[in-house]
């Protein structure tokens, strides 16, 4: 009986050792993309419809047949929202999976960590984060890019739809974080040259859950319209807070308000305020020639029956993130100087954050235009005209 027994683990151990061969054997096959997203943390709410998207993403690209019949595995890193273990992942991915690029990270803090690794590394990045320092200045981000939209064209949106309503003296309010920072610096910068004066000038904490001193003072200064520039927790408290005060003055969010979460969170408060915000969030109030819209339709449609729920902005930041990647791949194969070049060469290729253009002095490829000025109106999106 023993020796029965040792004669079957012995076959079964040979078993096991030829499909661990096997395994071996079909890596080849299989391309590697990485992935850095915030699936726990305080930028968990950015990093849950990142890593939904590119779990779906990937299923549907296999079931597909693949890219010229191999499958895509899209190694995802949780990052912990937190710089140190975006850096941590980031060698992970290159040094023991070999990665032909990465997607991600969420954050702009976290993507600026990975700026110096990926360059030296020489492997795209496309990060999903939006501050304009990740991809600025170009001739140091060789292998950096990102989908979102710019701070500065989001801020282009919001001054020229102030101008047409009048309006120009403002109060700016900005978290304390890279995204914070960029948003706070664009601001300022274009200001002047838009026809803004800034009145006031507030921060606020990434863990700070009361900004009424700050709003007030701004209300004080004689502003004629209030603009917060953050992302996360921080948005609804400042929208709760305007709401409370009655300032009697507009409320305007940064893209980084593009979460139907957000319009649940701050209930009521969120009626009347304004953001320039991407198309996916509106794409059923879209002309049906609008070159977006089919893509759009498409991706909402499969992630809510996934899911259960919208996959908002920053799910759409992933998808354009992992689609820029698997059509380089389509159109020069897993080389990862052929893929950059490839991203870096993208001309009028629609995505969920607009139609994008890249070239050698952009690595983002959009701008104004990639925006549309929304409202929230009886608990949804609506488009300003």
């Amino acid at each position: 009986m023993n020796l029965k027994r040792s004669l079957l683990l012995g076959m079964t151990g040979v078993f096991a050792a030829g499909l661990f061969a096997t395994t071996a054997l079909a890596a080849p096959d299989t391309i590697k993309i990485g992935a850095i997203i915030s699936v726990t943390g305080p930028a968990s709410f950015l990093g849950e419809p990142e890593k939904n998207t590119l779990v779906m993403l990937q299923d549907q690209i296999n079931k597909a047949g693949g890219i010229k019949g191999k499958n895509i595995q899209v190694i995802i890193e949780d990052s912990k929202s937190d710089e140190t273990q975006a850096v941590l992942a980031a060698k992970k991915l290159l040094e023991k999976d070999n990665v032909i690029a990465i997607v991600g990270p969420s954050t702009t803090g976290e993507s600026m960590a990975l700026v110096p690794i990926m360059n030296a590394a020489k492997t795209p990045l496309v990060s999903c984060a939006a501050g304009a320092p990740i991809t600025n200045p170009v001739g140091d981000r060789e292998w950096i890019f990102k989908t979102p939209q710019y701070d500065t064209s989001a801020v282009e949106a919001i001054y020229t739809y102030m101008k047409k309503h009048g309006i120009t003296k403002i109060g700016i309010i900005t978290i304390s974080t890279g995204f914070g920072d960029a948003g706070k610096k664009a601001l300022q910068e274009l200001a002047p040259k838009m026809g803004m004066t800034i009145v006031a000038d507030e921060k606020y904490g990434p863990k700070d859950s009361d900004m009424t001193t700050q709003l007030t003072k701004i209300k004080a200064a004689g502003a004629q319209a209030v603009i917060n520039w953050s992302v996360g927790p921080g948005q609804v408290v400042v929208t709760k807070n305007w709401h409370s005060l009655k300032m009697g003055i507009p409320l305007y969010h940064s893209h980084g308000w593009g979460s139907k979460k957000n319009i649940e969170l701050a209930g009521k408060a969120a009626e009347g305020v304004i953001a320039p915000l991407g198309r996916l969030v509106v794409w059923d109030k879209l002309s049906d020639t609008h070159p977006q819209k089919a893509l759009l339709k498409k991706f909402e449609t499969d992630y809510k029956a996934l899911y259960k729920s919208e996959p908002g902005t920053f799910g759409g930041h992933a998808y354009d993130s992992l689609m820029m990647v698997v059509e380089a791949i389509k159109a020069v194969g897993p080389d990862k100087k052929k893929i950059r070049d490839y991203v870096e060469g993208i001309k009028k290729m629609p995505g969920t954050g607009g139609i994008y253009n890249m070239s050698a002095k952009d690595h983002c490829g959009l701008d104004m235009s990639a925006f549309e000025m929304v409202i929230v109106k009886n608990g949804d999106w609506e488009i300003l005209k």
